[in-house]
């Protein structure tokens, strides 16, 4: 038998945290592998622009689903899961997603509206680059984090139970 506490639909709920927890990370490696190290290419003016025309058109329902999603459904997913094995990680995830979403609010967030309210681009992209791409880390990071222990918490809620 498998331990399925939580109620009804508690799987679909962690499972969904899981998959919008995995589309941030993917996000977030996007712009560490790719991304900012093209851009770290381009003269000031080029990444000024590109990073202010990106932290524009990021604003949408596609990004905003999972990005918000993500904490929404991790805190159901603990709430749902607050007895049986799968309990440390649903709460080690949604720790780890509150951490997220409060570095990109703190920290990236802040410094995309800084960027995009510079005039000077030389000075915009020294002011934002190197904190920018940090904190992106750092969000990726726990994301990737996250990830895990939703994985992990998926792995042990449908693990049989001994007799």
């Amino acid at each position: 038998m498998t331990e399925n506490r939580g109620g009804k639909g508690a799987g679909t709920v962690l499972g969904t945290a899981t998959a919008a927890t995995g589309l941030l990370a993917g996000a977030w490696f996007a712009y560490v592998c790719s991304v900012m190290p093209a851009l770290a290419r381009s003269d000031d003016e080029v990444y000024v622009e590109v990073m202010r025309n990106i932290n524009d058109v990021i604003q949408n329902p596609l990004f905003f689903t999972p990005f918000f999603g993500a904490v929404v459904l991790a805190a159901v997913a603990a709430w749902q899961h607050r007895a049986g094995r799968a309990r440390p990680w649903t709460l080690a995830a949604l720790v780890l997603a509150v951490a997220v979403f409060l570095v990109t609010s703190a920290a990236n967030v802040p410094l995309n509206d800084a960027l995009a309210a510079a005039h000077d681009p030389t000075a915009a992209r020294d002011a934002f680059e190197g904190p920018w791409v940090t904190w992106n880390i750092v969000r990726f990071v726990l994301t990737t984090a996250c990830f895990a222990c939703l994985l992990k918490a998926l792995a042990v809620r449908n693990r049989p139970q001994p007799s």
